[in-house]
């Protein structure tokens, strides 16, 4: 069996609508469109979201709040991941962005932000977009380094 011999079982099987084919057909004469009216023309087409005049749903809605077109993004990385990470051999001593990206953790553009849930114990040195204080006092206390970009 291949993808091309399949056919739908029969009572699945709709036909189209063929309109304007005469009166019999039940879609004739003015072909389901009713009598005159906007929506009756030739070239009609209805805008997205039109709702008849009435007030549309976009515009009848609450509108509140503000999207700061400008703000940053961070994707946190915890003391305790990079911990992890380095148990299984992902992370070496100096970890930059682009280490952070081989080992799966961060996608290549994304700006990482560490920070200090949980402990370290190797000094280390960590290169990264920004860093929370109390992230920087736990690897300057365990002897390592922080560097930001």
């Amino acid at each position: 069996m291949k993808l091309h011999s399949l056919v739908s079982p029969v009572p699945n099987r709709k036909t189209r609508k063929r309109v304007g084919r005469g009166e019999g057909s039940g879609l004739g004469k003015q072909s389901g469109k009713g009598h005159k009216g906007q929506k009756a023309g030739s070239g009609y087409s209805q805008k997205r979201g039109f709702e008849g005049g009435q007030m549309p749903l976009q515009r009848r809605i609450p509108k509140f709040g503000f999207k700061n077109p400008f703000r940053k993004e961070y994707v946190a990385l915890n003391l305790d991941a990079i911990a992890d990470f380095r148990e299984n051999k992902k992370l070496g001593d100096t970890i930059t962005v682009e280490d952070l990206v081989k080992a799966g953790i961060v996608h290549k553009n994304e700006l990482v932000k560490v920070l200090g849930r949980g402990e370290i114990t190797d000094k280390i040195s960590i290169e990264a977009h920004s860093f929370s204080k109390s992230a920087v006092e736990k690897i300057e206390k365990a002897g390592g380094s922080v560097t930001k970009i």
